[in-house]
């Protein structure tokens, strides 16, 4: 049975930093692209950050150069560090085995000016 939870999720001020973290179970992550992403409210889920099974990074244009996509996969778990925070990248974020249609519950940031 596959399962993500995500947890790290908190409420930060503009130009902080948070880690969040995805433990995956019921698969490997290391045969897996995954991605993170995340929904505010009254607009669409969009895609910040992936990871193919090799490795490759991507991030959204309005993301990169401050978060960092990574797993650990001896833990099984994947990680999304954002740094230098910012009020619009308040959501609640999601990560994603890509293309299988398995979700986590997902988690609350919240970034204030």
């Amino acid at each position: 049975q596959v399962q993500l939870v995500e947890s790290g999720g908190g409420l930060v001020q503009a130009g902080g930093s948070l880690r969040l973290s995805c433990a995956a179970s019921g698969f490997r992550l290391r045969y897996n692209a995954m991605g993170w992403h995340r929904q505010a409210p009254g607009k669409q889920r969009e895609l910040v950050a992936s990871i193919s099974a090799a490795g490759d990074p991507n991030y959204a244009g309005s993301v990169k150069g401050r978060f960092t996509i990574s797993r650990d996969n001896a833990k099984n778990t994947l990680y999304l560090q954002m740094n230098n925070l910012k009020p619009e990248d308040t959501a609640v974020y999601y990560c994603s085995r890509m293309g299988s249609g398995s979700w986590g519950q997902g988690t609350q940031v919240t970034v204030s000016s």
